[in-house]
């Protein structure tokens, strides 16, 4: 079995047809699904969604392409949301300078308002980064260093020196689809050498479908194709990076229910 710990099924894509996405998600062998949300108006949806699927659990946060729309979501509104006991997460958020869709001082100050709100309710952060990572970093380091909290760097396609800054935080990787795409070398030659016990799968579909499935929209099942392709890359069965990753989620996201004890 395997976990997609980072999807967007209520994402234009694949709420079309949700119910089949998730049952092809099911034949794969995805144990397991971790629905993000971006926005607080996604927030009962993504939320509604877990509560009728079992093997379906929930984020809530706010991206920082929508810092600007949400200057409303504080701290006490993230830990009041994250009470459900479908909640297992705090996120996405984090700072993406490439789009800079929201300014950037506002994403700074979100992304910290929910490293808050991961440290009160104990959940995990789940950080988005890109074009971003010496901030990312410096927030992170002196957030931890107000009070320690854990976490995973999502879609992974920093540098390998910010892999290592994140890992001695203790803070985990999450690989997507991207490191099976013929230009991504480098990501490769660092996804090779992260602990394994640090390491997590992930589609964030409906983005970024991985070989053979590049041109589709992405869905949970096709985790399945980046695991194998990961396992290879690191010398690696299947099998094993399967049950090492699925390991990983249940102890990084500690309040979700094992399927084998659901």
């Amino acid at each position: 079995m395997l976990v997609d710990s980072h999807c967007h099924l209520n994402y234009k894509g694949l709420v079309e047809h949700q119910a089949e996405v998730i049952e092809r998600a099911r034949a794969a062998g995805i144990g397991t699904m971790l629905n993000i949300s971006t926005r607080e108006w996604e927030w009962d949806d993504v939320i509604g969604l877990a509560e009728r699927e079992s093997d379906v659990w929930a984020s809530v946060g706010i991206h920082p392409h929508e810092a600007d729309e949400h200057p409303h979501i504080d701290t006490a509104r993230l830990v009041k949301a994250a009470e459900n006991p479908r909640v297992i997460g705090i996120g996405e958020t984090g700072l993406d300078y490439y789009y800079d869709h929201s300014d950037r001082d506002r994403q700074r100050s979100s992304f910290r308002a929910h490293i808050a709100a991961a440290r009160e309710t104990g959940l995990p952060l789940i950080v988005h980064t890109r074009d971003a990572e010496e901030d990312t970093a410096n927030i992170l380091t002196e957030e931890m260093e107000r009070g320690s909290f854990h976490g995973v760097i999502h879609c992974f396609t920093a540098s390998a020196d910010f892999a290592e800054k994140a890992l001695a935080l203790g803070l985990y990787i999450s690989i997507s689809g991207i490191v099976t795409f013929r230009n991504a070398a480098d990501l490769q030659a660092t996804a090779r050498d992260i602990p394994g016990r640090r390491l997590l799968v992930e589609t964030d579909s409906p983005f970024l479908a991985p070989v053979p499935h590049r041109g589709k929209p992405c869905e949970p099942a096709f985790v399945a194709d980046t695991a194998r392709f990961l396992a290879d890359l690191r010398g690696e069965s299947l099998e094993d990076l399967a049950l090492q990753t699925t390991n990983n989620f249940f102890a990084l996201f500690s309040k979700c229910v094992a399927p084998a004890t659901a």
